[in-house]
C-alpha cells in the first residue's frame, strides 16, 4: 500500500476527483476554427448546460483569421488564439479580455509569432508568459503577458533543428504544441518532424528561452509527436504520435532531470495498422486522472485508455464512435461528465456523455453546428 501511494504521488493522481459543476450550472464554450468567410469567420461561443449537456447555437465572438487553437487564462479573464498563417514575421497571436459573466471578448491585442504557421498556444500557471508552437517554422516563441493577461511583447524564440527520420513525410522540424511545467521554468514542445519532445528552459526574468539539458525526450522514429498532456505533479506525460497512431507514456522526473518513454501503445483497435490516410490529433487526460483519450483522424474515433498509476502503463478499453468526420481537438468539461468533439470536416461539435466507470462516451443529440471547428475550450459561468 505504501508503494502504491508513493507511485500515485509521483505519477498521475488516479483517484483525484473531477471538479464540481459550476455554481451557475453553465459553461461558456469557445470554438476555434479554420475560416473561409462563409462557413466560419473566427471564434464562436456557446452556452452549455452542465446538467443536460445542451449547447446553445454558436454565436460569433471574435472575427479573426483561422484561430485554430485557443487558450483561456487560469483566472478566466483572458482568451488567447493563434492565427494559423505564414506572414512576413510569422502568423498572428491574439489576446482578448474575457468577461466570465457574459462571455464577451473585447480589447483585442495582436502580435506576430516570428515563426510560420503558429498552431498552438498555452500559458504558465501564473499567467505571466505564453508559449506558441510554430508548425510551419518548426520553432517555439515565448510572449510576456501584461498584469491584465493581455499580450505584452515577444521575448523568446528558438528555432528547432535536427535529424529527420522520414524526409518525405516529416520534411523538417514542425513544432506542434507547447506547455509549461508546473514550475513555469521548463517548456515541453513536441516536434513532429524531429520525433522529439523538445525541452526549453525559460528565464523568467528576461523571457528568453534556451535548450535545456537534456534538450529533448526522444520518442520512437516516425512517431510524429503532436500533442502532449502533462499530468498534475509533473510525474507523467502522454504524447500522441500523429504518424504512427500511438500514445506514448513518458515518465517524468523533473527534479532528477530524467525523462523516459515507458510505453508506446496503438490508438487503433487490436489488429488495425497505421496507414498514411490516418493520423492522431489530440491527447487529453480525464479530470479524474483515470483515463487518457486520443483522437484518430481518418479512422474518425477517439481512443480511450485506462491509466494505471502503479505500473505507469495504459490499456485501451475502446473507441468512442459517432457522427465524426476528422476529429481534431476535443475537450472534457471540468466536472468530467461531458466530452465535446470538434468534427472539422463535419462542420459540427458533437456532445458525448461520459461513463465514469469505463471512460467510454455515447453521442447525444445536443451537438452544435460550427464551420470547420478544430478547438474546444470551457469556462465555468459564474
Amino acid at each position: 500500500m505504501v508503494r502504491l501511494s508513493l507511485m500515485v504521488a509521483l505519477a498521475l493522481p488516479a483517484l483525484a476527483p473531477a471538479a464540481d459543476p459550476p455554481k451557475s450550472g453553465k459553461y461558456w464554450v469557445f470554438f476555434g476554427t479554420y475560416t473561409d468567410g462563409k462557413t466560419s469567420k473566427g471564434i464562436y461561443r456557446s452556452e452549455m448546460d452542465a446538467a443536460t449537456g445542451k449547447v446553445s447555437a454558436p454565436e460569433l465572438a471574435a472575427e479573426v483569421g483561422s484561430p485554430s487553437f485557443l487558450s483561456i487564462a487560469p483566472d478566466g479573464k483572458t482568451l488567447y488564439a493563434v492565427g494559423e498563417a505564414a506572414g512576413k514575421d510569422g502568423g498572428g497571436v491574439h489576446s482578448w479580455k474575457l468577461d466570465p459573466a457574459t462571455g464577451t471578448l473585447s480589447g483585442q491585442v495582436s502580435l506576430t509569432s516570428k515563426g510560420a504557421g503558429p498552431c498552438h498556444i498555452s500559458t504558465d500557471a501564473k499567467n505571466q508568459f505564453a508559449v506558441v508552437a510554430n508548425y510551419g517554422g518548426g520553432s517555439t516563441t515565448i510572449f510576456k503577458l501584461k498584469p491584465d493577461g493581455s499580450l505584452d511583447s515577444r521575448t523568446g524564440f528558438l528555432q528547432h533543428a535536427g535529424k529527420v527520420f522520414d524526409a518525405k513525410r516529416q520534411g523538417g522540424p514542425h513544432a506542434h504544441s507547447g506547455f509549461f511545467d508546473e514550475s513555469g521554468t521548463l517548456v515541453f514542445v513536441p516536434d513532429l518532424g524531429l520525433d522529439k519532445v523538445m525541452i526549453h528552459k525559460l528565464n523568467r526574468e528576461t523571457g528568453e528561452i534556451a535548450p535545456h539539458d537534456p534538450a529533448f525526450i526522444k520518442v520512437p522514429d516516425r512517431a510524429g509527436p503532436r500533442h502532449i498532456a502533462l499530468a498534475p505533479g509533473n510525474g507523467v506525460a502522454f504524447v500522441c504520435g500523429e504518424i504512427d497512431l500511438t500514445v506514448n507514456v513518458i515518465k517524468m522526473d523533473v527534479k532528477g532531470n530524467k525523462f523516459e518513454v515507458v510505453q508506446s501503445a496503438s490508438t487503433l483497435p487490436a489488429g488495425e495498422k497505421a496507414k498514411p490516410a490516418l493520423s492522431t490529433a489530440e491527447c487529453i487526460i480525464h479530470p479524474n486522472g483515470k483515463f487518457v483519450y486520443v483522437s484518430n483522424r481518418g479512422y474518425n474515433t477517439v481512443a480511450v485508455f485506462q491509466y494505471d498509476a502503479e505500473t505507469m502503463k495504459v490499456k485501451q478499453v475502446g473507441q468512442i464512435k459517432g457522427d465524426i468526420k476528422t476529429p481534431r481537438n476535443f475537450n472534457i468539461t471540468p466536472d468530467g461528465n461531458w466530452m465535446l468533439i470538434a468534427s472539422q470536416d463535419g462542420n459540427k461539435v458533437g456532445v458525448y456523455k461520459i461513463d465514469p466507470a469505463t471512460g467510454l462516451a455515447t453521442e447525444t443529440d445536443m451537438g452544435a453546428k460550427v464551420g470547420k471547428p478544430v478547438c474546444v475550450k470551457f469556462l465555468a459561468k459564474p
